[in-house]
Formats: C-alpha cells, sequence, structure tokens
C-alpha cells in the first residue's frame, strides 16, 4: 500500500472505530483496514459481545448473530460511507457485510461493483508443503 493509501487506511480505521462505538456502545478490540484500487475492506476485530458470543455457540445462533448484525449495518451505515467519501475522494456504490461468529470478527466489504471475497487467517502461519 503506498504512502497515501496508508493515510487513508489509518483515517477510515479511525472512523471505523469511533462509529461502531457511537452506533453500539463499545469500541471493537481492533480495525483493520485494506484499500486497493476500488476495493475498502473495513474488519472490525472482537466485535462480539459476550452474550453474542454465547448465542453463537450453537447454528441457529450463530445465524441470529449474522443476520443481526447484517440488519445493524444495512440501516446505520451511511455515516460510515460518508466518512469514507469524505477521506478517499470516492462514492461506495455498494457495501455488504459478514461477521465470523468464531473469532468475532465483523468485515464491512465496500466496492464498485467488484467482486470480494475475504479471507480471515488464524495467528499461527502453518508451513505450506509444495
Amino acid at each position: 500500500m503506498d504512502h497515501p493509501n496508508l493515510i487513508m487506511a489509518q483515517r477510515i480505521a479511525q472512523v471505523a472505530s469511533k462509529l461502531e462505538l457511537q452506533r453500539t456502545g463499545r469500541s471493537p478490540g481492533s480495525v483493520s483496514v485494506v484499500l486497493s484500487d476500488d476495493i475498502l475492506v473495513v474488519t472490525l476485530h472482537e466485535n462480539m459481545t459476550l452474550a453474542e458470543k454465547a448465542l453463537a455457540k450453537t447454528k441457529a445462533g450463530a445465524a441470529q448473530v449474522q443476520h443481526f448484525h447484517k440488519e445493524l449495518f444495512s440501516n446505520s451505515s451511511d455515516p460510515l460511507r460518508l466518512e469514507i467519501n469524505r477521506i478517499s475522494g470516492r462514492l461506495v456504490r455498494e457495501a455488504a457485510t459478514e461477521i465470523e461468529p468464531k473469532s468475532g470478527s465483523v468485515v464491512h466489504a465496500f466496492t464498485t461493483g467488484t467482486m470480494v471475497q475475504v479471507f480471515l487467517l488464524t495467528d499461527d502461519t502453518p508451513s505450506i508443503d509444495g
């Protein structure tokens, strides 16, 4: 990531954390932002409450938590979209969110019509045998 994109990504991460606090009353553990061409991916790490983590232990509960976060994002992402536009100078054409109940990470993807595949990696780095 070049220097201007790095600065934009840092500013978007700060805004995403602040808006999450305003929206839900809690801040994520950390925020990662990847900005590349016409794709912006914001990952809110450790973003589930203890109640959500407990609920997500079952398949039905995990589905409820995922549905809740999708609806929350759908109904309250406009301030983040506006901030992305202000910081980057580009409009968000499409946005989607996904939560990984096991890790508690929430991923927001903002694109301009591109298919986005997001992979959340583990902390350890296993070797790849070729």
